[in-house]
């Protein structure tokens, strides 16, 4: 693994945050970014949670070798994880909560806060709401429409940088500092196409009636989209109370 495998947006969010020598989580490893930024900055040990065996193999096979030492790929669900109370130095949420329905999201802040030392630190980053005229949304509407049908929840919610920090402040964090990571966001096609990927398996678990069609609106929105450089990344950085 090396320091130009780890995306722009992970080394700039981490650039002002202790990560030599911490014990650190990943929280919603995704493909390891974020776990691979931490490895790279010389973290002590980085405990890498997903609940998805797909991304476990994923991040296993993309960082494991030669970090057998420092590296633990945890399957388990963020509300509720087998981590100890106060046994992490560093968290961070790399494009997590914008996959959290409302419901979820102060319950995974509150077992963030509990795996944590205190005096701890905590980094998110997160996209905001895109302006309203952005084309993206109408693919992150059907997307979020397939998902209610199948799960009754959003697989989407992008929340203002506003709303995170009250929630975590709930828990007895105080944002540090605030910075942009990407403005315009670039939602290249790949990315538009994993957004039609998520319809698609949603669109798979429904009637051929529904499915269908929602998994060619999905096929017609890329198409039509093609590519946007729209919206804002941003990252806060959080330390928690002593």
């Amino acid at each position: 693994m090396s320091v130009d495998s780890v995306p722009e947006t992970v080394t700039a969010a981490l650039a002002d945050r202790q990560v030599e020598g911490q014990v650190c989580l990943e929280a919603g490893a995704g493909v390891g970014n974020t776990t691979a930024g931490l490895l790279a900055g010389g973290a002590k040990r980085v405990y890498a949670v997903t609940n998805g065996a797909d991304h476990a193999a994923v991040v296993r096979e993309r960082v494991g070798d030669g970090n057998a030492d420092r590296l633990a790929v945890v399957e388990a669900d963020l509300r509720s994880t087998p981590l100890s109370t106060d046994s992490v130095d560093l968290v961070t949420a790399h494009g997590l909560c914008n996959v959290l329905p409302p419901a979820d999201l102060d319950a995974v802040a509150a077992e963030l806060t509990r795996v944590t030392k205190p005096d701890g630190h905590l980094v998110v980053d997160d996209y905001a709401v895109p302006p309203a005229g952005a084309a993206v949304n109408r693919l992150f509407a059907l997307e979020n429409a397939a998902a209610q049908v199948v799960d009754g929840r959003p697989a989407l919610t992008f929340y203002p940088p506003a709303v995170l920090a009250a929630v975590f402040a709930d828990h007895g964090w105080t944002v540090e500092r605030k910075k942009t990571l990407l403005e315009p966001v670039p939602w290249t096609e790949a990315h538009l196409d994993a957004h039609a990927e998520v319809v698609r398996e949603y669109a798979e678990m429904l009637p051929d009636s529904l499915g269908e069609p929602l998994a060619a609106m999905a096929e017609d929105l890329v198409s039509a989209i093609g590519s946007e450089r729209t919206g804002t990344m941003y990252s806060l950085a959080f330390r928690l109370a002593e």
